[in-house]
C-alpha cells in the first residue's frame, strides 16, 4: 500500500544520514603551521606551533624540525596540546628553522606545509669609544652605523649631539636603510658634532644607540668643487616578491649637492611610484611582475654625472591553478590526477604518499604534475599529496584515495514504483558493489529477453515502453561480482493517468480587483494527490505573499485566491498535481488593466531660454489606452517635480514643447502618462539642461532705504533669486535723484547678491528726499527698474547735547538725573546715555547707562554713600552719540545709621500697644535721625507701617491676631538697621527685650 511505502522511504533516508555521519576519512588540515617570530625578550617564554586536521578516526600528529622528527620524551622542552607543538624556553641556537606538522590516521597521513620559526633580538652597540672624523667644508663624508646583531630587520636613524635631536635627511644628507650609513654630500660648518646611530627593531620595538662619533672640520681650506660619486645603490640584480615594496636607494656625495634622477630603461617607471627623501629613494608599491626591469638612477652637478643600473627582478610563490580531490575507485581501474600551479620561476612537482616520497616504477607514472597509477589496487589506497614548488615556497594539495571491494548490497530492497498507464517505466538497479557487478533481470523464475517495448540501458536500467496493467508485478535484478551477489525486488503498479483542469484559462482584471483561480485533478482514488501553485515557472510562497494570495483546498480541488490585484500579478499561474505515479502541470493567463507603466528615456531634443522640446518613448499601457501626457521639471529652486506648461498631450503622442521656463536654469525633466484607469509612475530623469540666457525680467522687491550715517544716502532691495537672474553677469542699477530734479544718477552694483547701496554727498543736507528705483542687467541687457519710491537721506547723529540737566541725591546710594530733550531736527536722539563718575577718578574709569527710550530722567543706584559724583549727559541714535551736556554734580547723602533703636518696650491695653525705644544717636560718618519708622507684620498677611518722629508711637490692633513688631530709624541717607522683634500677645504686663 501507499503507507508502507511512505514508511520504507523513511526508513531509507534515516540510513542515509547513519551513512554519512558514521563515514570514515583520511586527515584532512584545518589549520597548518604559520612562519612565527618569536621575541627572545618576551615574558612569555613559549613559542607555540599550531596545527589542526579532521578526520574519522581523529589523526594524531607528530612534528619535525629541519628534517628530524620532535622526540617531546627526550626533550623536556617540547610538549604537545592536541596538534600543536609548545615549544618552552626556546632559544635561536637549537630552535631556529623549518617546522613540518605531520597528521595520521589509519587512512593515511599528510605533511604540513613548512614553518619557519625565526627569533627577533637586537644585541648593545660595541662600547669601544669611536674615532672621530674630519673633513675639510664643501667635502663629502660616511659616517658608519656597523650595527650590532639583530634578527630581523632593523630601523636606522641618527642622533645629532643628543637625544632626542634626529638628523633631518635632506637633498644633502641621507640615512641609509641597507646599509645604517649616514652621508652628507658636502658638509657645512653647522654639520660639526657628535653623531650617534639608533637603531629600532621592527618587531620588539627596542632601540639601542651606538658610541659618538664626532665630526670635525679641517683648517687647512675649503673643498672645491667636484663632480658626483654615488656611494650608496642599490644591488646590481634586486629581487622581489610580488605584491611588496620596493625600495631602491640611490644617493651620491659631491659640490655642489647632486641631484638625483631615475629612469626605467625600456621602459617607463610605473605610475604608482613615488619618489622619496629629495629623490635619494624611489618605492614602488605593490610590485607587479610587469615592473620588472632595469633600472638606473643619476646623479648630476655643475661638474659632471655619474649613473648606475641594476635589475629588479619579480618572483612569484607557487598558485594553485588545479588540485587534487578525493577519489574513490573500483580495483582494477586507471588513477589520473593532475596538478598545476603557476609561479616564477616555475614550480616543480613532487608527490607524496603517507608522507613518502613517489618515483615512477611498475603500475605508477610520474610526468611533472600528473599522477598515473596503472589498475589500483586495495595496497594504493592513502592520502597523496601534490607538491608544486620553487626556491621560495611550496603549497600543497591533498586528497585521499579509496579503492573499494564490496560485495554487492541493494539500499533500499524491495523497491515499489507507480507507473502511469500508456507511458513509460524506469525500474532502476543501482547496487553498491566493487569492483562493478554482472547484472541480469527476472520475471517470476524466468529472465527477462529485452525486445521492442521492454529494454535494457547501459546503466542496468529496465525500461519499460506504453505501459500497460499486464506489466504490474515483481521484477528481480540479480547482481553478482568475485566478492559475493545479491538480489533487489522491483514492485510494479500501473495505475490510470491523472488529468488536471484549471479555469479560468484566461481572465482580465482592473488593479484592485481579486480573481478565483481552480485547479481540480481527476485520478486514482489510491493515490494521494499533492497540489503546488506557480507564478511565472516559479512556486508561490503563501507565507511571504499572503497578503494577495490565499491557498483553498477541497478533496480534488485547490482553488488560488488573488486579493487586491497589483500590476506586477500579471503573468501566468501554473497548477501542478503530482501523486506516486504522475505528475500533471497547466497554465493560465491573468491579464491586469492598471494605469500605464513608466514611459521610456525623455531626451530634451531642443532648447531656447523659455523652452524645451521634448521626445519619449510610451511605455507600458497596461491593457488600457494611454489618453494624456503629462510634462514636469524639477530644478535647484522648485519644491520637487512640478507639472509644466504645453499645448495638450494626447496618448499617441511622443513629443511636446514645455513653455514658459525660466532662462539660465538647469532642468531636469520626466513625463507621466494616464488613462481611464488612473496615472502612472513617472519616467526616469532627463539629463540635466540648462535653458538659453536671456534678458533678465524681474525687478527687485521692497525698494527702501534710510539711516545711515550724516550726507548718506541708503538704498536697500531684496536680492534677486539666481531664478530670475537669467544669465551670467547678472548685478543691480541703482538710480536716484533729489525730488524734483531732472537727471538720475545711475550707479552699477556688480554683486548679485548685494543688498545695499550708500550714497555719500556732503553738499546735501540731512532728511533729503530722493526719488529711487532699482533695475537690473546681466551680460545680455539690462532688465527692468523697480517702480519708484521716496527715500531720505540720513538725518545724522544726535547734533546738540540735552539742556537744563540736574542733579540731586535721594538716598547714600541713589542719585536722580533729570534733563530736557534738545531743540527739534535732524539727528533726532532714540535715547538717552548717562555717564557718571566719582571726583577722585578719571572719567574713562566710569560708569554709563542708557535710557530704555526716550525718558528725561534716571535714578543711578549703587553709589557710594557720602560721595561727590560728576554726570553728563548725551543723545544716540542708530547713527552714533551726540555730544555730552556739561558736566553737572551731585553728592550722594551720609550713611543711614548702623545701630538699631533698642529696648523696646511695650504696654498693651486690650487692642491698643504704647510702644517706646531708646532713641538712636547717628556717628559722624552717618545721616542724622529724622524720625522712626515702625512695622507691624500680621501673621495672616495684613502689613501696616507708621512712621514718627519721637522714639515712642501708639498702636492700634485690628482684634484676634498675633502681630510681630519691628522699629528702623529714619534719616535723610535712607531707612537705618532693623530692631530686635516684638510679638505681640494678649498679656497686659510691660516687657523689655533685648
Amino acid at each position: 500500500s501507499l503507507v508502507s511505502y511512505k514508511g520504507f522511504i523513511l526508513v531509507f533516508i534515516s540510513f542515509f544520514f547513519f551513512l554519512i555521519e558514521s563515514e570514515e576519512f583520511g586527515p584532512v588540515f584545518a589549520q597548518e603551521p604559520d612562519d612565527v617570530i618569536f621575541p627572545l625578550d618576551s615574558d612569555e617564554k613559549k613559542v607555540v606551533m599550531h596545527c589542526e586536521a579532521r578526520g574519522n578516526p581523529p589523526p594524531t600528529y607528530s612534528w619535525y624540525i629541519n628534517g628530524t622528527e620532535v622526540d617531546a620524551e627526550a626533550d623536556y622542552r617540547y610538549s604537545f596540546i592536541d596538534g600543536n607543538l609548545i615549544i618552552t624556553n626556546a632559544s635561536e641556537i637549537t630552535d631556529h628553522g623549518k617546522y613540518q606538522c605531520k597528521a595520521e590516521n589509519s587512512f593515511g597521513t599528510i605533511l604540513s606545509r613548512d614553518a619557519l620559526l625565526q627569533f627577533a633580538y637586537l644585541g648593545a652597540f660595541s662600547g669601544k669609544t669611536r674615532g672621530g672624523v674630519s673633513v675639510r667644508e664643501g667635502q663629502g663624508v660616511v659616517l658608519m652605523c656597523t650595527p650590532p646583531p639583530h634578527s630581523p630587520e632593523i630601523i636606522y636613524s641618527w642622533v645629532f649631539n643628543e637625544f632626542p635631536s634626529f638628523v633631518a635627511e635632506d637633498s644633502r644628507r641621507f640615512i641609509s636603510q641597507d646599509t645604517g650609513n649616514l652621508y652628507i654630500s658636502k658638509v657645512q660648518p653647522s654639520d660639526v658634532g657628535s653623531y650617534i646611530c639608533l637603531v629600532k627593531n621592527t618587531v620588539t620595538n627596542a632601540r639601542v644607540l651606538s658610541p659618538p662619533t664626532p665630526l670635525t672640520l679641517k683648517t687647512d681650506g675649503v673643498m672645491g668643487e667636484y663632480e658626483p660619486k654615488i656611494e650608496v645603490h642599490f644591488p646590481t640584480s634586486v629581487l622581489a616578491a610580488k605584491g611588496v615594496t620596493v625600495r631602491l636607494e640611490c644617493f651620491a656625495l659631491g659640490n655642489p649637492v647632486p641631484t638625483i634622477t631615475w629612469r626605467k630603461i625600456n621602459g617607463n617607471i610605473p605610475k604608482k611610484a613615488r619618489l622619496r627623501k629629495s629623490q635619494a629613494v624611489l618605492e614602488i608599491p605593490n610590485i607587479q611582475l610587469e615592473d620588472s626591469g632595469t633600472y638606473e638612477c643619476k646623479a648630476e652637478n655643475p661638474r659632471g654625472g655619474t649613473a648606475f643600473k641594476g635589475h629588479l627582478q619579480v618572483y612569484t610563490f607557487p598558485q594553485w591553478v588545479r588540485m587534487i580531490n578525493d577519489t574513490q575507485m573500483d580495483s582494477g581501474e586507471k588513477l589520473q590526477w593532475e596538478c598545476k600551479a603557476t609561479g616564477r620561476p616555475r614550480p616543480t612537482y613532487r608527490w607524496l604518499r603517507n608522507g613518502v616520497p613517489l618515483t615512477s616504477q611498475g603500475r605508477l607514472e610520474i610526468v611533472n604534475g600528473d599522477l598515473t597509477i596503472h589498475k589500483v589496487q586495495q595496497t594504493d589506497s592513502g592520502m597523496y599529496q601534490c607538491v608544486a614548488e620553487n626556491k621560495y615556497g611550496a603549497i600543497y594539495s591533498s586528497a585521499e584515495l579509496k579503492i573499494l571491494a564490496s560485495a554487492p548490497v541493494f539500499v533500499p530492497n524491495p523497491v515499489r514504483v507507480i507507473a502511469t498507464l500508456g507511458k513509460d517505466v524506469s525500474l532502476e538497479c543501482k547496487p553498491r558493489a566493487s569492483p562493478k557487478p554482472r547484472i541480469t533481470w527476472k520475471r517470476g523464475d524466468r529472465r527477462i529477453q529485452p525486445n521492442k517495448r521492454i529494454m535494457l540501458l547501459r546503466n542496468n536500467t529496465l525500461r519499460i515502453v506504453n505501459s500497460s496493467r499486464a506489466d504490474e508485478g515483481n521484477y528481480v535484478c540479480r547482481a553478482e561480482n568475485q566478492l559475493g551477489s545479491a538480489e533487489m525486488t522491483a514492485i510494479l503498479w500501473v495505475k490510470e493517468a491523472m488529468r488536471v483542469e484549471l479555469s479560468p484559462i484566461r481572465v482580465e482584471v482592473t488593479v484592485g480587483e481579486s480573481v478565483v483561480l481552480s485547479c481540480k485533478a481527476t485520478h486514482d482514488t489510491s493515490l494521494d494527490v499533492a497540489f503546488q501553485w506557480f507564478f511565472n515557472q516559479k512556486p508561490i510562497n503563501f507565507q511571504q505573499d499572503g497578503g494577495h494570495f490565499e491557498y483553498i483546498q477541497t478533496s480534488s480541488t485547490v482553488d488560488l485566491m488573488i486579493r487586491s490585484i497589483l500590476l506586477k500579478h500579471a503573468g501566468k499561474y501554473g497548477c501542478r498535481a503530482q501523486t506516486s505515479a504522475d505528475t500533471v502541470f497547466a497554465e493560465s493567463e491573468l491579464l491586469v488593466r492598471g494605469p500605464p507603466g513608466p514611459p521610456g528615456v525623455v531626451i530634451v531634443e531642443e532648447i531656447t531660454d523659455t523652452t524645451a522640446t521634448l521626445s519619449w518613448t510610451r511605455g507600458l499601457d497596461n491593457h488600457s489606452p494611454i489618453s494624456t501626457y503629462n510634462l514636469q521639471a524639477r530644478s535647484p529652486f522648485s519644491l520637487g517635480w512640478q507639472t509644466v506648461k504645453t499645448d495638450p498631450v494626447t496618448g499617441d503622442m511622443e513629443s511636446a514643447i514645455a513653455v514658459e521656463l525660466n532662462p539660465w536654469v538647469e532642468y531636469e525633466f520626466r513625463v507621466v502618462a494616464s488613462n481611464a484607469i488612473g496615472t502612472g509612475d513617472p519616467s526616469a530623469p532627463s539629463r540635466g539642461v540648462r535653458t538659453k540666457e536671456a534678458v533678465p525680467s524681474v525687478a527687485p522687491a521692497n525698494v527702501s532705504g534710510g539711516n545711515g550715517r550724516r550726507h548718506e544716502l541708503v538704498i536697500s532691495w531684496e536680492p534677486v533669486s539666481e531664478e530670475f537672474q537669467n544669465g551670467e553677469g547678472f548685478g543691480y542699477i541703482v538710480a536716484f535723484r533729489a525730488n524734483g530734479t531732472r537727471g538720475w544718477k545711475e550707479k552699477m552694483v556688480t554683486s548679485a547678491d548685494s543688498t545695499t547701496y550708500k550714497y555719500r554727498d556732503e553738499t546735501f543736507p540731512p532728511l533729503t528726499p530722493f526719488e529711487v528705483k532699482v533695475g537690473v542687467y546681466n551680460n545680455k541687457g539690462d532688465g527692468p527698474f523697480s517702480k519708484v519710491v521716496i527715500i531720505h537721506s540720513a538725518e545724522g547723529e544726535p547734533r546738540e547735547a540735552p539742556p537744563d540737566v540736574k542733579a540731586h541725591s535721594i538716598s547714600s546710594s541713589e542719585i536722580r538725573v533729570t534733563w530736557k530733550p534738545p531743540i527739534p531736527g535732524p539727528g533726532r536722539p532714540r535715547g538717552y546715555e548717562v555717564s557718571y563718575w566719582k571726583d577722585t577718578e578719571q572719567e574713562e574709569s566710569g560708569k554709563k547707562q542708557r535710557t530704555v527710550k526716550n525718558e528725561t530722567s534716571m535714578v543711578l543706584t549703587g553709589l557710594e554713600g557720602n560721595s561727590l559724583y560728576l554726570i553728563t549727559v548725551k543723545g544716540f541714535n542708530s547713527i552714533g552719540q551726540g555730544p555730552p551736556s556739561p558736566a553737572v554734580t551731585a553728592k550722594t547723602r551720609k550713611a543711614p545709621p548702623a545701630q538699631p533703636p533698642a529696648n523696646l518696650m511695650w504696654i498693651q491695653e486690650g487692642n491698643n500697644v504704647s510702644l517706646n525705644w531708646d532713641p538712636v544717636k547717628a556717628k559722624d560718618n552717618e545721616s542724622d535721625v529724622i524720625g522712626y519708622m515702625v512695622m507691624i507684620h500680621s501673621l495672616i498677611g495684613h502689613n501696616q507701617v507708621t512712621r514718627t518722629i519721637n522714639p515712642s508711637t501708639m498702636l492700634s490692633l485690628p482684634e484676634g491676631g498675633t502681630y510681630i513688631i519691628e522699629v528702623r530709624a529714619l534719616s535723610e541717607g535712607g531707612e537705618g538697621a532693623v530692631s530686635s522683634q516684638v510679638r505681640v500677645v494678649t498679656s497686659s504686663a510691660a516687657h523689655f527685650v533685648t
